[in-house]
């Protein structure tokens, strides 16, 4: 992890009308550091999550991405999109076409990269993801933990500078969320910078540099795992993993 700030938000506001969905929101992501997002329903992790690749606009404060402010559309937002990869909670993979057509697509059609160089990257990546015996097959084809793998290996062929995960395992049946957590982990381990929103204690526990916890729009703690949950320091977050670590 380097002390380079890749992702900065600074006073970060965003309304769904009345709702205060981010409220002053101060976040500072490392080149190479994993943030874990936690925190109730309805807390804003993914809103948060969406907002750093302007999936979200936002209603005030700045958001910069590797030195520069978010761009607002066209040209430098599809630029910026395609450094920031995002793997949500549905695998959004397109059904007519093969594992390895869904993998390629991405840097073929807006980076026009080489279908040739694109291919070889494509297969290492589903290699990788521990599925490049299934390229040939199509989505439906493919169980759901294999699936979001396969998204995995997608957003991972544009080459991004960092991943945002949106709850990757929220729709998976529990025996396939393993699969998954471990690509996740490996990735990791290997410097990825990644923002992970995620209900899975055990990867925060294990995998992060660092866990946020959020209420109510609010970021209201911030601190490495091992602190985080055996010393959380306010009520709501001594609330809040009161509830899901004793059942």
């Amino acid at each position: 992890m380097s002390d380079e700030a890749l992702i900065v938000l600074d006073q970060v506001n965003k309304y769904f009308g009345p709702l205060h969905v981010l409220d002053d929101v101060n976040l500072t992501v490392a080149k190479g550091e994993v943030v874990v997002v936690i925190g109730p329903s309805g807390s804003g992790k993914s809103t948060l999550c969406r907002a750093i690749n302007r999936l979200e606009p936002i209603n005030s404060g700045t958001i910069t991405f590797d030195g520069k402010p978010l761009p607002a559309e066209g040209r430098p937002l599809a630029k910026l999109r395609s450094e920031v990869g995002m793997v949500f909670q549905s695998f959004n993979l397109f059904a007519h076409k093969t594992i390895l057509q869904n993998v390629m697509l991405g840097p073929t059609k807006v980076r026009k990269e080489k279908p040739a160089v694109v291919r070889e990257r494509a297969m290492a990546l589903l290699d990788r993801v521990g599925i490049g015996n299934q390229a040939d097959k199509y989505p439906a084809q493919l169980s759901g933990g294999q699936q979001q793998r396969v998204a995995i290996a997608r957003a991972l062929a544009m080459q991004p500078k960092a991943l945002l995960f949106d709850e990757p395992t929220s729709a998976l049946d529990p025996e396939m969320v393993g699969e998954v957590l471990d690509v996740m982990t490996a990735l990791a381990k290997e410097g990825m910078t990644m923002v992970v929103v995620t209900h899975e204690m055990g990867f925060a526990r294990h995998a992060a540099n660092r866990v946020v916890f959020m209420a109510d729009g609010q970021l209201v703690e911030s601190a490495p795992p091992a602190e985080f949950f055996a010393n959380p320091k306010s009520d709501r977050a001594k609330d809040f993993l009161s509830k899901i670590l004793t059942h």
